[in-house]
């Protein structure tokens, strides 16, 4: 059996995406931005995509940008409040340990560059409560950046309480939702985000495509200078049939989120039920306050990398943390920020679900993973002495 449970990474491109972008590839594939007719179809495209993929958010069209995905929205969003802060003699950012490298690699680059950057404590079960946010806002404070969902461990964040802080101290607030668009019901205006990141690979859409939705007023700094797309903020010939396919999936994964939720949450909870009466592991993030697809276990005593292997070889798709980082060597720093020991943390499998997965291939998963766990610590000697008393387990 061949099971595909790696959905955070990437996911199967929906039948209606496909169909979505064709007709641009081979018919209306004039560019956007030129003043003939067939340019002029291209726009009207390009009109009615962002249109939809506003109504999905609760934002106006012209709020959203198209970008190359959800990094570059992070850097956009994230950069473009920092030089609006620095304008104004504000330098301090505040945001979690946990944040995908495309948020925290961007805070270092501006930590370089004189920027001062709190990240909070997630606790044990990954998560920060608006108080700790309230509590850290300083007058010079210009912008939090908190992520919605964790791309490895699922926890889902106060959202929509973080950004009713920020809004009564006048502070912007940026959320990279990457993981929750299309999953989770989001309203920014209700929630007073200001900014906001996607990625529409990440609900059946076409890879290389995303959109950063900003809110009227904030002023956006350009990453990419060219021409004048995207209102002269993100410069490039629009793809538009990744446009239209991302427009596709996001207007399809929305209306769909109770029943998908229905579907997955149970299947989530099976897996973490049968998963946890394996000796000696711990599951990572909240066991009910986390993404209905999103399964995460680390297990002592074995490396992650070779029960992926094994897996692999069993037919089933997994990753033990966030693909962006899969060459490295290195524990997972949202696993360390929860507390994991570097042992432990390095024994983690993530399993993401998608509604393409089904009953049978929860089961085919429970019956594979404990008997990989199984065979990797027959082979430790380290897995020996802890049996034998030796040495003491950690979970």
């Amino acid at each position: 059996m061949e099971v595909y449970a790696d959905n955070a990474a990437t996911t199967k491109m929906s039948g209606r995406a496909v169909e979505a972008m064709l007709p641009y590839m081979q018919e209306i594939y004039a560019n956007a931005s030129s003043l003939h007719s067939a340019g002029q179809r291209a726009a009207e495209a390009l009109a009615s995509a962002r249109e939809r993929v506003a109504k999905c958010l609760g934002c106006l069209p012209r709020e959203i940008y198209f970008t190359s995905g959800g990094s570059e929205a992070d850097n956009q969003a994230i950069v473009s409040a920092a030089r609006w802060g620095e304008k104004r003699g504000k330098k301090h950012i505040i945001s979690t340990a946990f944040e995908h490298h495309a948020v925290l690699h961007t805070l270092q680059a501006l930590e370089k560059q004189g920027f001062e950057v709190e990240y909070l404590p997630v606790g044990a079960l990954g998560n920060i409560t608006a108080q700790q946010v309230a509590e850290a806002i300083r007058p010079e404070t210009c912008l939090v950046t908190v992520m919605y969902a964790n791309n490895e461990i699922g926890s889902v964040l106060p959202i929509a309480e973080i950004g009713a802080v920020c809004r009564e101290q006048g502070v912007l607030f940026h959320t990279d939702a990457v993981q929750a668009v299309g999953h989770l019901h989001i309203d920014v205006k209700a929630q007073n985000i200001d900014m906001l990141s996607l990625s529409a690979h990440k609900f059946h859409g076409p890879k290389g495509i995303g959109a950063l939705y900003a809110r009227s007023g904030v002023v956006l700094s350009n990453i990419i200078e060219g021409g004048a797309q995207e209102r002269g903020k993100r410069a490039g010939t629009e793809n538009i049939p990744a446009i239209m396919g991302l427009a596709a999936a996001m207007e399809d994964a929305c209306a769909n989120i109770d029943k998908n939720a229905a579907y997955l949450t149970p299947l989530r909870d099976r897996l973490i039920e049968g998963l946890s009466k394996i000796p000696h592991c711990a599951l990572n993030g909240d066991p009910v306050n986390r993404l209905p697809g999103n399964v995460s276990f680390c297990f002592e005593g074995i490396e992650g990398e070779s029960m992926l292997l094994l897996l692999d070889a069993r037919g089933i798709s997994a990753s033990s943390g966030s693909a962006c980082t899969s060459g490295s060597l290195d524990p997972s720093h949202v696993l360390l920020a929860i507390g994991r020991v570097h042992e432990v943390a390095h024994g983690s499998l993530r399993l993401s679900l998608s509604e393409y997965n089904t009953p049978e291939e929860i089961d085919y998963i429970l019956a594979a993973v404990p008997e990989v766990v199984e065979y990797l610590r027959g082979m430790s000697p380290l897995w020996r002495e802890k049996m034998n008393g030796e040495r003491e387990f950690i979970l």
